[in-house]
């Protein structure tokens, strides 16, 4: 193998693919970046069996020259070392050549290094998918629905099905739902050419969807989802991003959301938002997050945290609309701010079904969002 690349497009598909290295795998051939080369161009892979990603470098792009080939050949690099001494490089070109024994000499300019290589046969073979259901979306419809629903993912490795984002594919319609329990995350769109998918129950890892976020575009670029039995498969431009579906059935959130409420208010999201940042750094310091919700008949609700060594803070508030019972409720504040930084409305709608019941965040001018948050038994 020997070839000229020019650093940049090199460094881009270098940084798209280090996202599937892992620093825990105990094979040590997957701590490397397999290099592949023919005379189309070359090949980056790199996996950590749960993810798996490829980038392709084609020779020329737009009639400008991008890799020489002057011989094929393949390598497998370690990662940790080739991601950090690329993009070091002093010159924009490149020359890598393939020695004995798999050694690697990469020059630019007047540095010279020598890398020593690893056997890629010894490398695992990206899993075969047949492309029988694919569904294309927009790029950055996919990254704010990722955005709206990956904060609610649970942590809490014991539930492994939960720390996964749920697809529902039914025609056109496409949901991404996320819950550790204590709140739920849901978002809908709608999608086109997708009237033979029928996808339930694929849970994808959280962790590995944003991941996935980082790398599509933020231009309006499209990607293809081709999805299989056991393997989700996103086409973005000349990358492949493999993922693993999760095993397991994801719980049916649909029973605990309330279609009724017995108290219903809307607000400026802008100014919930900064009254509630205000009572969560007292709130943050008792370790519990805990804030209150009064509402009060005047169209006005007060917001309240505590703390028992810095004291207290009480703020009125008032909103657009209120009806319904008289209510106090307390939740954790750090899920309604992590709602409230992913909400692109102005105004939000929050349906109450009582005191110790689910509380259902909708922003007014989307009906696509849906959020929920369980409240807090309190003494006072």
């Amino acid at each position: 193998m020997k070839i000229r690349v020019l650093k940049h497009e090199l460094n881009e598909s270098i940084q798209h693919v280090s996202k599937a290295i892992s620093s825990r795998t105990t094979i040590p051939i997957l701590t490397g970046i397999k290099i592949e080369v023919n005379y189309q161009g070359m090949t980056l892979t790199a996996s950590d069996t749960d993810i798996s990603i490829q980038a392709y470098i084609p020779v020329e792009d737009n009639e400008k020259q991008i890799v020489q080939v002057e011989r094929p050949g393949s390598v497998v690099l370690p990662a940790k070392f080739f991601v950090e001494i690329i993009k070091k490089l002093p010159s924009s070109e490149i020359e890598m050549e393939l020695l004995d024994g798999f050694q690697t000499r990469i020059t630019s300019g007047s540095t010279d290094i020598q890398m020593v290589g690893m056997d890629p046969e010894e490398y695992p073979v990206l899993p075969s998918i047949e492309e029988n259901q694919v569904i294309s979306i927009q790029g950055d419809l996919l990254k704010n629905m990722i955005k709206q629903t990956t904060f609610s993912i649970s942590t809490n490795e014991t539930s492994p099905i939960l720390t996964g984002i749920l697809w529902d594919i039914n025609g056109n319609d496409f949901k991404l739902v996320a819950t550790d329990r204590h709140r739920l995350a849901s978002r809908t769109a709608q999608i086109d050419n997708a009237d033979e998918v029928r996808v339930s129950n694929i849970v994808i890892s959280g962790k590995t969807l944003n991941e996935l976020s980082k790398i599509v575009p933020d231009q309006n670029t499209i990607v293809d989802i081709v999805v299989a039995d056991n393997q989700v498969l996103f086409k973005i431009d000349r990358v492949l991003f493999y993922t693993r579906i999760l095993d397991g059935t994801y719980p049916d959130t649909s029973r605990i959301i309330p279609t009724n409420y017995k108290s219903e208010l809307v607000i400026d999201t802008k100014k919930l938002s900064e009254s509630i940042d205000r009572a969560y750094l007292l709130s943050r310091e008792e370790k519990s997050n805990i804030v209150r919700l009064q509402t009060f008949e005047n169209s006005t609700i007060e917001i309240s945290s505590s703390s028992t060594e810095l004291g207290k803070v009480v703020e009125q508030l008032d909103v657009i609309q209120y009806t319904g019972d008289p209510l106090r409720i307390s939740f954790n504040s750090k899920y309604m701010l992590d709602v409230l930084k992913v909400v692109e409305s102005e105004q939000l709608h929050i349906g109450f079904t009582g005191a110790m019941s689910p509380m259902i965040v909708k922003p007014v001018d989307d009906s696509q969002s849906l959020y929920l948050i369980l409240p807090y038994r309190t003494t006072n």
